[in-house]
């Protein structure tokens, strides 16, 4: 009993603990590029950023994931009922195939929506 619990506190502790580091990371690297390019006199405009264009990127690229798993569940049913492929290797398999494949043309997509 007390292994479990001691497994839980470990892993959560190291989850926060990791999430904390990467904030404090990208936070600090900003902020000290940023306080680099103010001595340089850099043009601020590179700090600013369209948050309606990144919702819409987002927006596409968690849609088409998603599209892409469906399918993958889909193809795994259909691959499971017509062949001795086993169930876990072919659900598995497609959600991994139909999701990269939906993440790789949301890139395309959405460098084309930037042009």
């Amino acid at each position: 009993m007390h292994q479990e619990a001691t497994i839980t506190i470990v892993f959560f502790l190291t989850f926060f603990g990791t999430v904390f580091g990467i904030a404090y990371f990208y936070y600090t690297t900003r902020n000290r590029e940023r306080l680099a390019l103010i001595e340089k006199n850099a043009d601020p405009s590179i700090f600013k950023v369209e948050p309606v264009n990144i919702l819409k990127k987002f927006s596409i690229k968690l849609g088409m994931l998603f599209m892409g798993g469906g399918f993958g569940v889909l193809v795994g049913n259909i691959l499971t009922v017509t062949t001795r492929l086993e169930e876990p290797v072919a659900y598995l398999s497609m959600i991994f195939m139909f999701a990269g494949a939906g993440l790789v043309s949301s890139y395309f997509v959405a460098r084309k929506i930037k042009d």
